[in-house]
């Protein structure tokens, strides 16, 4: 034996680093997936949570009326902001408003789509119908229930006196008769939210219909299952994923509605339909009170947070997933 091996026999063998430190490993991997999700990460940053804790950091300050200068106060403007009359009713209107969107949409979206989902002749032309308006802005879906909700020449108005009914101020009267009812001003701008949403709804829970194997209702009828015995034991189980899907996403942008309030109706009459976003454009852009308007911000935030969370937590169980 050379001497050169001999040496190199009687040193001990090397070990790889990764198996001398196994966080290596971990590590590695970690700066593996960091390069794929920091395009992600930044926009996230840069778009959601900056404005968010910057939003939480403005609320402890507050501007003069021109908007200028900053004096900080600390917790005392989330206390008066949030223990406020305004804000008060602010969140009585919203959650009005997701009241009556949110369920109204649903069951009407769940209608349309089991229609369109008929195997009928012409089935393709009213999916098209039905699901419609999902092409449309919100600044023409507005200005179209502005004009049919006139209450000289709108189009409602005009069926209702068809019916000897007596005409209505959609966008003006703040209350009906009762005064613990919202008025049709809400009830107006929450069946343009619902007309703009249905079209989301259709197309999300007719795809969700369309993935229902067909022997689970030939097997069904076999047995002799009806109608209502398929729509309830086949159907609505099989659908579960989509509803809660549709019932989450829905409630978010109920939440976040803003361009057909601003256009009807400029939150009134009377602050009737003055939502939480709504009223923070009023105090961050007319009235100029930041402070106030990124309190209302954050309050909105752990809203529809503790909301998505409740939904998630209580909904899921009931959800059936294959």
């Amino acid at each position: 034996m050379r001497s050169g091996d001999a040496r190199a026999a009687a040193l001990p063998a090397r070990i790889p680093l990764r198996r001398r430190y196994p966080w290596l490993g971990g590590l590695s991997r970690l700066g593996g997936g960091m390069l794929f999700l920091w395009p992600s990460i930044l926009l996230f940053g840069g778009f959601i949570f900056y404005p968010l804790f910057k939003s939480a950091y403005l609320g402890f300050f507050v501007s003069d009326p021109f908007g200028r200068g900053q004096e900080f106060v600390g917790l005392d403007q989330y206390r008066e902001v949030l223990t406020s009359h305004d804000f008060r009713k602010s969140l009585l209107v919203t959650f009005l408003f997701a009241l009556y969107t949110v369920p109204t949409g649903l069951v009407l979206g769940l209608v349309f789509a089991l229609l369109a989902n008929q195997r009928l002749r012409g089935a393709l032309f009213f999916r098209t119908v039905f699901s419609s308006t999902i092409a449309a802005s919100v600044a023409v879906a507005a200005v179209m229930w502005l004009m049919l909700l006139n209450p000289s020449s709108g189009f409602v108005n005009w069926m209702l006196g068809q019916f000897d009914l007596p005409r209505v101020n959609w966008l003006t009267d703040p209350q009906w008769k009762a005064t613990w009812d919202s008025g049709p001003a809400l009830m107006a701008v929450s069946l343009t939210t619902i007309w703009l949403n249905i079209g989301f709804t259709t197309l999300v829970l007719l795809a969700a219909l369309q993935n229902i194997p067909q022997e689970l209702y030939e097997s069904a009828r076999v047995d002799g299952a009806r109608s209502w015995s398929l729509l309830r034991h086949i159907t609505l189980p099989m659908l579960s994923p989509a509803l809660l899907f549709v019932v989450v996403v829905s409630t978010i942008i109920a939440f976040q509605s803003f361009g057909q309030i601003h256009i009807l109706t400029r939150g009134g009459p009377l602050d009737a339909t003055n939502v939480i976003v709504y009223s923070i454009y009023t105090d961050a852009f007319i009235n100029f009170e930041y402070g106030a308007a990124a309190v209302q911000a954050v309050a909105l935030f752990l809203l529809m947070l503790a909301f998505t969370l409740i939904q998630l937590r209580f909904l899921e169980r009931r959800v059936f997933y294959r």
